[in-house]
């Protein structure tokens, strides 16, 4: 059996073995991985994104911004630093389903998260999409969001490609203030 101990070194039968491989370790990431917090089924009272919203105050929930009918909230497992979504707070799955109301705002929303993550951190670009549906990607296929992803020229490089790894340099509770504060 092989366990990972210190950056570099394999331990097997108690012995540290050096391997000349850096670790960077993501412990956060096996929430994801596993399905911790997902809802178990897609109703209203199991979602995330419903559930969000009602939290005792916005740095525990990580929400950014509160609009009318929408919220601009940081991924709890972001593909980069400062990746936002944008939820309507009504519960509803696709696009379509939205009232001309919640439609106007969460572009709106979009508009100006991107404008505040690029005052902020300079952002270089943007992806800025939805998965609709479990098929297309949606992790959570119930509570429609769209996903606003800052982007900078070599972020990513070829950590995600190789390492299966996305590194963040700032806690989100950090990430949340700041956004937060330029927001207003």
């Amino acid at each position: 059996m092989t366990l990972h101990d210190t950056p570099g070194t394999v331990v097997q039968d108690g012995a540290g073995v050096p391997d000349e491989l850096e670790r960077l370790w993501t412990p956060h990431r096996l929430a994801y991985l596993t399905g911790e917090n997902k809802p178990s089924d897609s109703s209203a009272g199991e979602c995330p994104f419903c559930r969000i919203p009602k939290l005792e105050d916005d740095e525990t929930g990580l929400i950014v911004h509160r609009g009318e009918s929408a919220y601009a909230v940081l991924n709890l497992y972001p593909y980069s630093p400062g990746h936002l979504m944008i939820c309507p707070y009504r519960h509803v799955a696709d696009y379509t389903e939205l009232d001309d109301a919640e439609t106007t705002e969460i572009a709106s929303l979009t508009k100006a998260a991107m404008r505040t993550t690029r005052a902020v951190s300079g952002a270089h670009g943007f992806n800025v999409g939805m998965n609709q549906g479990a098929v297309a990607g949606a992790g959570i296929a119930a509570h429609l969001h769209q996903h606003v992803v800052p982007r900078w020229g070599g972020d990513q490089n070829f950590m995600p490609i190789i390492g299966r790894t996305r590194t963040l340099a700032q806690l989100l509770t950090d990430t949340r203030a700041l956004l937060a504060e330029a927001w207003k």
